[in-house]
């Protein structure tokens, strides 16, 4: 019996810990937009008389908007959609695609659910620029409630923090992020106790809770409610976080931190400050730094920057997983990473998009100057993403859960309802900044979409003239090549066919190894692939093997490392030290690929000379690397 509570105590303790560290990473974002959602609510650029029934309405809105947003669409209901265990725009679309598969009379759906997945990542990296610009500059801001001197420091400062952690990355986040849950814990609470301090001041903000007061609002401000909602949204911008890092943490984990740490602390620092702002109308200029006390404004400041610089350490790390998970599935080049963790495989760095996000918000920075300029530009890629979001998770409910098609429409409707009025909302800042992150995202999905037609034209190209392995293998039994010890290993997209490498190799050094792997290196659709379905192989004779390997979008192809498994499992004799890889790099130039439009063949030339090489994609050891050359052939 005691052994037994003694077990049960450790697995609460367990779930506790995975459940702060959840807090830590996953509600940065979300957890830091009380510093300016209900300011920018407030705006009198709105147009909205500053009436206890308007702030009434405006609490109310934000209450609604966090418990059937983020509560009813993502902890209820889009969490229960994990990919084995992974989540994300990504993996919704895989699981969607998986869904439909097969359905031969409806090949647009494929199509369309492609095109969805590929926006909403898109959207994302608009976001990823975003986030770490606004939250650490409505931080520093604070400094102008302790006093005015500080206005001329608040632009350097802000500069100063973001290009530390921006620089900071390239250590990797193991062992900061450990501190990351007690301090979120902290933000969280203080949130709680400034909010209940100021509400035991002005108890009728309660009665926001009732949703007549927003629906009054609306009805009251129908020329004003567009704008309103639009700054409503900033407090559930974040809401994608729960989803996409629930890999990480689980579902569990993420709902805890949710309902008992997350929604309490928001919920009571936003009345809070509604209720201040009913006895002080002067303190909607900053009401979130109103109401601390004279003496705690400077720390006040220092934990908001800390929370801050949480929220953006978890957006910048989701743009690396989500430009990682990209090129698994075909649609970014090899581009450099860096594995910052012995343990966790999801701590990763990638160089060229650290810098180029830190150069993208440093110019956001200077060109706002403020995080109110900046709140025109947040929102209108996370609401496109949440509409993408609320399709395929419908998709996936009919599709794959089998639910009753009746309920699923009438909810999805409810709730693309809410993200197309969002939608709308954020479509009028456009022309104040919200064109930045659509113009981010129309970039990206170029990108996207260029590698993609552009791969698929050059192995069609790559197809024309091949040999096929099986009587090439038999041609060599009649008239054997000389034979040297050791393994080759021929890396190649189409094992059927005798590989590039391989023909290059047996002309010019007219010699064969003592044993050759054929091996294909394919990306799937799942997170991770389990160990029993990682290889296909094919013992052609004469010593040839012809092998498909098999990784998850959320694992690292280190292909000597699965080279040992194969050999484990499958008794192919190998010894690192006597194993040699051969790969093909092909040149790609404008005017090859004639079904492609000029500037995107030059575009995806571009994007092919600066990727990394393969050898250093699938951790190839360097000194055991053989690297061939050749140009594809023009249509």
């Amino acid at each position: 019996m005691l052994t037994a509570s003694h077990n049960e105590a450790s697995a609460h303790g367990w779930r506790g810990a995975i459940a702060l560290a959840a807090l830590g990473v996953v509600y940065g974002d979300i957890g830091t937009s009380p510093l300016y959602a209900l300011r920018e609510c407030l705006n009198p650029d709105h147009g909205v008389p500053l009436t206890p029934d308007a702030v009434l309405g405006l609490l109310s809105l934000i209450f609604w908007a966090l418990t059937l947003v983020v509560t009813v669409k993502y902890i209820v209901f889009v969490l229960r959609a994990d990919h084995d265990g992974e989540g994300g725009i990504m993996a919704l679309q895989a699981l969607a695609r998986q869904g439909i598969a097969g359905q031969a009379s409806h090949p647009w759906m494929l199509r369309l659910i492609a095109g969805m997945g590929l926006t909403g990542a898109a959207m994302f990296y608009g976001d990823s620029l975003i986030t770490p610009a606004i939250s650490v500059l409505s931080a520093v801001e604070g400094l102008n409630v302790a006093t005015p001197l500080f206005n001329a420091y608040v632009l350097p400062l802000t500069l100063a923090i973001l290009v530390a952690l921006f620089a900071a990355q390239r250590l990797g986040t193991g062992a900061v992020g450990k501190v990351f849950g007690p301090i979120m814990l902290l933000w969280f609470a203080t949130l709680a106790w400034l909010g209940v301090q100021h509400i035991a001041d002005d108890p009728r903000v309660l009665q926001a809770l009732n949703p007549m007061w927003a629906v009054q609002f609306l009805a009251s401000h129908p020329a004003q409610s567009l704008a309103v909602l639009g700054s409503v949204f900033l407090a559930v911008t974040g809401g994608e976080a729960l989803y996409a890092d629930m890999g990480h943490f689980g579902a569990r984990a993420i709902r805890q931190a949710w309902f008992f740490v997350a929604l309490p602390g928001l919920v009571l620092n936003y009345f809070g400050q509604g209720a201040l702002v009913l006895s002080d109308p002067t303190a909607i200029d900053n009401p979130f730094f109103r109401m601390v006390p004279a003496w705690g404004v400077i720390p006040m400041v220092i934990l908001s920057a800390l929370a801050t610089v949480i929220a953006s350490q978890a957006v910048i790390s989701g743009a690396y997983s989500l430009t990682a998970q990209a090129m698994r599935m075909g649609y970014l080049p090899r581009l450099r990473i860096v594995q910052t963790s012995g343990q966790a495989m999801g701590q990763i760095y990638m160089p060229a998009v650290n810098w180029l996000l830190a150069i993208g918000v440093v110019a956001l920075v200077l060109s706002f100057k403020n995080s109110s300029a900046l709140s025109a530009a947040y929102g209108i890629a996370v609401s496109v993403t949440m509409v993408t979001t609320t399709v395929l998770a419908a998709l996936v409910a009919l599709r794959v859960w089998r639910w009753n098609a009746v309920l699923v429409i009438m909810g999805a409707a409810v709730l693309l309802g809410i993200d197309t009025l969002f939608l709308a909302a954020n479509s009028l800042k456009i022309a104040e900044g919200g064109w930045l992150p659509l113009a981010v995202a129309a970039v990206v999905l170029v990108l996207f979409t260029t590698w993609s037609r552009g791969r698929s034209l050059v192995h069609e190209l790559a197809m024309a003239g091949r040999i096929e392995m099986r009587p090439f293998v038999q041609s060599l039994l009649a008239d054997a090549p000389h034979r040297v010890k050791g393994t080759a290993v021929f890396l190649t997209a189409e094992p059927e066919f005798v590989p590039h490498a391989l023909l290059h190799n047996l002309k010019h050094n007219q010699v064969m190894h003592q044993r050759n792997i054929v091996l294909q290196v394919v990306g799937v659709d799942s997170p991770r692939v389990d160990s029993a379905h990682r290889f296909d192989v094919a013992d052609l004779g004469a010593d040839f093997w012809q092998v498909t390997m098999r990784h998850g979008f959320m694992e690292t192809p280190d292909v000597p490392e699965m080279m040992k498994v194969l050999s484990y499992q499958r008794g192919i004799p190998l010894e690192t030290m006597t194993t040699t890889y051969f790969v093909s790099r092909e040149t790609v130039a404008t005017g090859h690929l004639k079904r492609m439009m000029l500037a995107r063949q030059a575009l995806f030339a571009w994007m092919h000379r600066n990727s990394s090489r393969s050898s250093d994609y699938f951790h190839l050891p360097p000194n055991r690397v053989v690297e061939f050359g050749r140009r594809p052939q023009g249509e």
